[in-house]
């Protein structure tokens, strides 16, 4: 009798063939998939410098940041100001809320992954006073620097949609993968509970900029191949609600994702903008272009919610004043620098950037090292010598054991890695790169050793 995902999610029967590609696979952690072939830059030995370095936030890019300049900086003075403790492996949320993997592949501790030396300041930046070369955190202490690096990620905003508690993900169907590994775990269980009776599952995606665009989706094919594995997909219904007129930004790839679900009766339903849930009733209310309010009633929802810049950066001068960026109040830098704009001794790093896309691991990975060396180039009074060309990188699983692995630049442009790899075509080495590699080589960005 074949195990379940909820016996022992983290396990998975592989055959030889398997077992040997995921051998061989195994010397690639650091090749393929997250943009892994990015130049070590000009900065090789240490830099001497008094200069005063702050970073807002300690996700994947603040981390990896503070381990480069760490290493290539000598005499600088490095703080990262931020409360959390806990290093989330966030593109590890949709295996953890699909089944896939048990929570604590997801959970680290920042003290193990920051460089020795450092100041780190346990409190958020409540205030970026970039005039005065200063932050401000929560208790009103006031921090100087001569350089600040913004890694704050996306403010999950939740408040727009009435009637939504993030605490209540995983009572009354109610599921979202976004906030928290508990937020994953909680979305796994009404997953589990959902699939074993089947009923009307409602997906969306808002019309804002969001980390990992590519999570909805991903639930969505994983949502069917669990109804499918627990015999009641034919008694189901899975609709897909999008605020926007696409599902994914990419053309070829929107194209072969409306094919896919096409073909497995997923309704797809365009310009249709979720603004309300009844958690209790299990009944949410979408918006139509021309204003109309519809609802639809659910066993099972899973809710993105729109996304922007936290506050403190959205109501900073750093923020785009003007243009598609503004709304979201969005960093405001050069795409292919990743400069501040108006603010030269200033650098954004991570989802917080005001860019055509770029909200990905992968995205951090490869700006990573362009941006410290674009630092040094500014310490050293050069002008920034590495350009970013928007790299963003995407496992797209579409069931359990296939995935296709999708790359692409800021114009939508698909720059695959590894030519063994056509980015249209699905295949079991794209999964093994998502369950497998990708966590060690994330681990690795964040030590800054790649």
């Amino acid at each position: 009798m074949r195990q379940t995902a909820s016996d022992k999610p983290d396990e998975r029967p592989c055959d030889s063939t398997r077992r040997r590609l995921l051998f061989g696979a195994s010397a690639l952690p650091f090749v393929a998939g997250l943009g892994l072939t990015v130049p070590a830059g000009k900065a090789g030995a240490s830099i001497k410098t008094s200069a005063r370095i702050v970073i807002a936030g300690s996700g994947l890019a603040g981390i990896a940041v503070a381990n480069r300049l760490a290493r290539e900086l000598d005499g600088a003075s490095i703080t990262i100001v931020d409360r959390k403790e806990v290093h989330n492996y966030q593109p590890g949320y949709t295996l953890v809320a699909t089944g896939v993997w048990p929570v604590d592949k997801v959970i680290d501790r920042n003290s193990d992954l920051q460089p020795r030396g450092i100041e780190w300041v346990k409190e958020m930046v409540a205030e970026f006073d970039p005039d005065a070369n200063a932050v401000v955190t929560d208790s009103g202490r006031r921090i100087g620097y001569d350089y600040l690096v913004v890694a704050t990620g996306v403010h999950l905003d939740y408040s727009q949609i009435e009637g939504m508690d993030v605490d209540a993900i995983g009572r009354n169907g109610l599921t979202s993968v976004y906030p928290s590994s508990d937020a994953a775990v909680a979305t796994w269980k009404a997953m589990d509970e959902f699939r074993r009776k089947g009923g009307k599952a409602l997906m969306t995606l808002p019309a804002t900029p969001i980390k990992c665009a590519g999570a909805p989706l991903k639930t969505t094919f994983m949502l069917v191949d669990r109804l499918r594995q627990a015999g009641t997909l034919a008694s189901s219904e899975v609709s897909f609600h999008s605020a926007l007129g696409v599902v994914f930004s990419v053309p070829k790839i929107n194209d072969k994702v409306l094919a896919d679900w096409a073909a497995q009766n997923v309704e797809v339903v365009f310009n249709s903008k979720l603004v309300g849930v009844d958690i209790a009733a299990r009944r949410a209310t979408l918006v139509t272009p021309d204003g109309q309010r519809v609802e639809e009633d659910y066993d099972f929802i899973h809710v993105v919610p729109p996304m922007r810049a936290p506050d403190a950066v959205k109501n900073s001068p750093l923020a785009w004043q003007e243009g598609n960026f503004a709304a979201g109040g969005w960093l405001e830098v050069d795409r292919q620098t990743l400069r501040h704009r108006r603010y030269p001794n200033v650098f954004g790093l991570g989802d917080i950037n005001g860019t055509p896309r770029g909200k990905t691991a992968a995205t951090v990975k490869k700006s990573v090292p362009m941006v410290t060396q674009n630092l040094i180039d500014v310490i050293a009074g050069r002008e920034p010598s590495q350009l970013f060309d928007g790299y963003t990188s995407c496992p797209m699983i579409l069931r359990e054991g296939s995935a296709m692995l999708i790359e692409f630049d800021y114009d939508g442009k698909l720059t695959p890695s590894l030519p063994m790899i056509d980015p249209m075509q699905e295949s079991y080495f794209a999964w093994v790169m998502k369950y497998r590699l990708l966590k060690p080589a994330y681990m690795a960005v964040a030590k800054g050793r790649v």
